[in-house]
């Protein structure tokens, strides 16, 4: 396969919820769907990206309750993206530059996708450690 951009290698369609959302949903919706995040948006209008680790580190260990929180209060709102027409590069350098692992795509104001540090590493080096549990089976 020949990766020429981003949107060759992104996961599309993504998963949405809503800002007011319970965490408890969105952590049900994380695990039915092995994903490890979830955007927040109202429409295709990105409003944040909630991951499982703003759950546990953002609600449960500060005695919360998933339940009573929602995703627009445990959401990361300034959220790098880039387009679909990015370079795997640009997508790298986004990343470490946000020092994030995953990046909404979005083609103007509109979600597309999203592209995790594993996608890219399976892309940039399929040997990698990382490519190879990036690819694993999930482990339930």
């Amino acid at each position: 396969m020949s990766v020429n951009s981003i949107s060759d290698v992104m996961t599309a369609p993504v998963r949405t919820v809503a800002p007011d959302t319970p965490l408890r949903e969105v952590a049900q919706i994380m695990r039915d769907s092995d994903l490890g995040d979830v955007l927040v948006a109202e429409g295709d209008h990105l409003l944040g990206i909630v991951t499982d680790r703003d759950i546990v580190v953002r609600c449960v260990a500060a005695g919360a309750d998933p339940a009573e929180h929602t995703a627009g209060d445990a959401c990361s709102s300034e959220v790098a993206t880039v387009p679909p027409q990015s370079g795997i590069r640009d997508a790298v350098h986004t990343m470490r530059e946000g020092a994030v692992r995953r990046l909404p795509v979005v083609d103007g104001d509109r979600i597309v996708g999203v592209v995790t540090m594993g996608d890219l590493a399976r892309v940039v080096d399929g040997d990698s450690a990382l490519a190879r549990v990036s690819s694993a089976a999930p482990n339930r």
